[in-house]
């Protein structure tokens, strides 16, 4: 989920009524900030929100079913993940290509920090900032054609 989102601010409440039932259901229920944990992001191949994965045993399934309180509770007590294709072995948040994207949304992360820092502590015009990202990326890209 990320704050901002208008359909994660909607299933809120349910999803905090699913956590409270968690014991009962025998699971464990969490929730993760995309913008505080981009690679988590990354690793799970985020790219619609609010985003649900059941994951049981190292097998993670995308749930893609209703929102409401029973249903999510009904996808568990009657087993209906077990009919629910798992991640492909190569999407799934526990391989290596999965590990890199993490890299990958960590670095970007890293990119707007310095960018943040540039433009916001040092006072360094947006452009020129630009500038020195885009001369880095030429360079980098000179120093591995070597």
């Amino acid at each position: 989920y990320a704050p901002w989102c208008p359909a994660c601010q909607q299933i809120e409440a349910t999803w905090e009524s699913f956590a409270k039932e968690s014991e009962r259901l025998g699971i464990t229920v969490g929730k993760v900030d995309v913008t505080q944990e981009p690679g988590l992001s990354g690793r799970f191949f985020v790219t619609t929100l609010p985003t649900i994965y059941h994951a049981n045993d190292g097998v993670f399934r995308r749930y893609r079913g209703s929102r409401t309180l029973e249903d999510l509770q009904g996808y568990i007590l009657e087993r209906k993940w077990e009919a629910v294709e798992p991640v492909a072995g190569w999407k799934s948040p526990s391989s290596i290509m999965m590990h890199g994207m993490a890299g990958l949304f960590h670095f970007s992360g890293w990119i707007r920090q310095i960018h943040n820092y540039l433009t916001g502590t040092l006072g360094v015009h947006v452009w020129t900032s630009y500038s020195i990202f885009i001369l880095a990326t030429l360079l980098i890209g000179l120093l591995l054609g070597l």
